[in-house]
């Protein structure tokens, strides 16, 4: 038994960084025994609602799962993990641990709004997450994630110009098994997470997971030397306590299989902090009187961020002869209340202080969201044709209904029935009631034992109901103001696609497609008077690409190539003076770029993957201009100014700038990520190290271009090693880590209407975990 048990775990380490895997780092035994010895396995996706091999799918996709999703969640980290983790993919949020924003080949959505619509949509077990909120789902007990580029509009629909990442939890088996993981790291951090499953009868399964991290806060509102601050606290800002739980039931019949999921979030902390002067003027470089440990505001005791999240869906499928029916209900629903000094100082320049966060004006702010629920309702029929037609035909059904609630408040004022400062002075309510329908099918031919092409259609239909009120205004101007808009839009998506079989190790594929982002409404009229509507936006895409399995099955080498045209883009022009969260759409934009995946067993030891991508965005709109951020930053496009008596530079002027030509913000050109895993056997267990290593080069945080708001390159390295062993029944490991080895510290956002506020990335992280599975 014993002598089994050490040849089982030597599989387990030299496996390959892509084995599925229940959340850890373990494989299961059926999986080692498939195993070939120093070959890669066979990834298995389901980016076209079927499992396939995606090594025979024509789309640039990428799969992040294995070893390297178990090392890149580590530390307590939230879902913008996957930032640089693979090509052509960001990640940014300026909001935390919430509200995630996707970019993908440099298309995304910099609106931090609660009703922001987003060109990259993100599907968690088969069910579209459409509001922000909803997309902060924390990322345990994952089997696979899957990112597909490029236009996905006909089997997965609405608001897929961009692409689409998809997440696919572990689900229950007859099988007994679980795992269990406990870390503790810098800043007293704490991150356990657990599953269990097993069968309850002879067709019924069941699995639970848990989720929980706790972080104290860590950051010291500080005043600066010579000047006095009521407000200065050590340990005031950066903690967090997030709980998060599934579970699942599965009814497995004959003919007929039935999945129950329900899910739960509670997160109680803190928002992201903003930090004023944090970027030197002239420059991108970071004010040295910051570090991660200190800020310098005067509404830090009254920040907080506190997020409820839940949903459940019910999968039916039924096997018939020759074909299989699909029913997928869900319902989905969040709240959240978030505030935060958003200027990021203290004081104003009116008042006589001085220092490292003074700031021009205060601006302290909160978001909330009440209310909202959304229900989709998906229906397909897909063949089982033994030959060379198949196809799959289906119905989805959108609904969603959300209330969404600004405030602000007056920093300076003492609020005497609350006992402290910070009164509110303003309050905007809004709410939006979303319905869309659609009829898609997906054709797939089998021309020649060489030749497979596909072809998609989906009609959509979206319509909107949107209406803003404000009931006072924090700036002066008019308490009472309503507005309203009811836009809609029916598009054709479609795509066609081919693969063909060079040899038996070489696939080419080709792709066209077109995607489609309904209509989207800002209406954030707490300080601005405008509802503003963006058009539909429409993608056109072509890409090339190979992918093929190379030195007998030890190394794999994908790559695409592609150029797309984006009409009417929506783009959200956000801070400036003259702005206001406003949107707007782009006659013209224009990407082109391409992807490399590779993966490598070197050895029976030594096992690496090397990614890159590039990605050129471009702006053509000879008219398009948006509000800058004046005298405050150093424009780098051409601007003109107009009267404003209540700029925020001071000098009664709003600068507006011409952005075309500009690129994407948030869109880095390059983006590499590489890895390298080694074991060998040591004792009774495997002894292994894993690095992994990412970068992104520079970005723009706005629509125009100025010197302090062009993001530096981030580069960021991390290192996990540790030792695994089996007894009895079950696999144990101990491993330690560091996330940011070298402490790189980079601004990754910024908010330009008052001051060089701005944000920096995670700090570096030291920790150690220990695991457990059992059978």
């Amino acid at each position: 038994m014993k002598a089994m048990k050490r040849s089982t775990l030597a599989t387990l380490i030299n496996a390959t960084l892509f084995s599925a895997v229940a959340g850890t780092s373990f494989t299961t035994l059926a999986e080692e025994e498939q195993a070939k010895s120093n070959q890669l396995e066979v990834i298995q996706i389901t980016a076209r609602k079927r499992v396939e091999n995606a090594q025979e799918v024509p789309v640039s996709v990428s799969a992040l799962q294995g070893d390297n999703l178990d090392a890149y969640s580590s530390a307590g980290m939230d879902i913008r993990f996957m930032n640089a983790k693979i090509p052509s993919l960001s990640v940014e949020s300026s909001f935390g641990r919430t509200f995630p924003r996707f970019y993908v080949r440099g298309l995304g959505n910099t609106d931090f709004d609660l009703n922001a619509s987003q060109p990259v949509s993100l599907v968690v077990d088969e069910v579209v997450q459409e509001n922000p909120i909803l997309k902060g789902f924390p990322v345990f007990d994952i089997e696979r994630i899957e990112v597909l580029r490029g236009p996905q509009g006909t089997l997965f629909g609405r608001n897929t110009p961009a692409g689409l990442v998809k997440f696919d939890s572990v689900k229950p088996s007859q099988e007994f098994d679980g795992y269990a993981s406990v870390s503790y790291g810098s800043r007293e951090s704490v991150d356990f997470e657990g599953a269990v499953g097993t069968g309850l009868t002879d067709r019924i399964s069941t699995r639970v997971s848990v989720l929980w991290q706790e972080q104290p806060d860590y950051i010291d509102v500080r005043s600066p030397e010579g000047v006095t601050n009521e407000f200065a606290k050590e340990d005031s800002l950066g903690g967090y306590s997030e709980k998060a739980a599934r579970i699942q039931f599965l009814y497995e019949g004959d003919d007929f299989t039935g999945l129950l999921n329900y899910h739960v979030r509670d997160l109680d902390g803190r928002p992201i902090p903003f930090r004023a002067n944090l970027i030197e003027k002239g420059s991108n470089n970071i004010n040295h009187a910051y570090d991660n440990d200190v800020v310098y505001h005067d509404a830090a005791s009254r920040a907080t961020q506190q997020v409820e999240t839940q949903g459940m869906s019910l999968k039916l499928e039924w096997d018939l002869a020759e074909h299989t029916i699909t029913s997928i209900s869900a319902w989905e629903s969040a709240e959240i209340y978030s505030r935060a000094d958003i200027d990021g100082g203290y004081g104003a320049v009116f008042l006589p202080k001085s220092g490292p966060g003074l700031i021009a004006f205060p601006s302290e702010t909160a978001d909330g969201l009440p209310e909202h629920d959304q229900y989709t309702q998906e229906l397909r029929l897909s063949s089982n044709y033994s030959g060379d037609f198949n196809y799959q035909v289906g119905v989805f059904l959108f609904e969603e209904d959300m209330t969404i609630e600004s405030f602000s408040y007056d920093t300076l004022a003492f609020d005497t029935a609350a006992g402290n400062y910070g009164v509110q002075n303003g309050y905007a309510v809004q709410t939006q009631d979303t319905s869309a329908w659609a009829v898609f099918g997906s054709f797939d031919y089998t021309v020649s034992d060489k030749l497979d092409v596909t072809l998609g259609l989906r009609y959509s239909d979206d319509e909107k109901e949107f209406r803003a009120e404000r009931t006072k205004s924090p700036v002066g101007a008019a308490d009472s103001l309503v507005g309203t808009a009811n836009p809609s839009d029916s598009h054709v998506s479609w795509d066609l696609s081919a693969t063909y079989k060079l040899t038996d190790d070489i696939n080419l594929f080709a792709r066209l497609a077109n995607g489609f982002r309904a209509p989207s409404v800002q209406g954030r009229i707490l300080f601005g008077d405008v509802v503003t509507v963006a058009d539909s936006e429409t993608t056109n895409s072509i890409e090339f690409g190979v992918k093929s399995d190379v030195l007998d099955g030890q190394g794999r080498v994908n790559a695409t190539v592609f150029y797309y045209q984006m009409s009417d883009q929506q783009l959200t022009a956000v801070g400036g003076g003259a702005n206001f969260n406003r949107l707007l759409n782009a006659d013209k934009t224009n990407g082109y770029g391409f992807e490399l995946d590779t993966e490598w067993v070197l050895t029976d030891e030594l096992n690496a993957t090397f990614n890159l991508s590039y990605n050129e965005t471009e702006l053509d709109d000879a008219d398009l201009e948006v509000g800058a951020c004046g005298s405050a930053c150093t424009i780098q496009d051409p601007f003109r100014q107009v009267p404003n008596p209540f700029a925020a530079d001071g000098d009664g002027m709003d600068e507006i700038a011409n952005i075309d030509g500009n690129s994407l913000p948030h869109a880095p050109k390059w983006i590499a990520n590489a890895t390298l895993r080694y074991s060998t056997e040591l004792g009774e267990g495997e002894f292994f190290t894993y690095a992994d290593a990412s970068y992104r080069s520079k970005i723009d945080f706005f629509l125009y271009r100025a010197t302090e708001f062009t993001g530096k390159e981030l580069f960021e390295v991390g290192l996990r090693s540790g030792y695994a062993w089996a007894s009895g029944d079950n696999e144990y490991e101990a491993s330690v880590f560091v996330r940011n080895l070298f402490d790189t510290q980079r601004v990754i956002g910024g908010v330009d209407f008052n001051n060089l506020t701005g944000m920096l990335n995670e700090e570096r992280f030291i920790g150690a975990e220990f695991k457990v599975r059992f059978f």
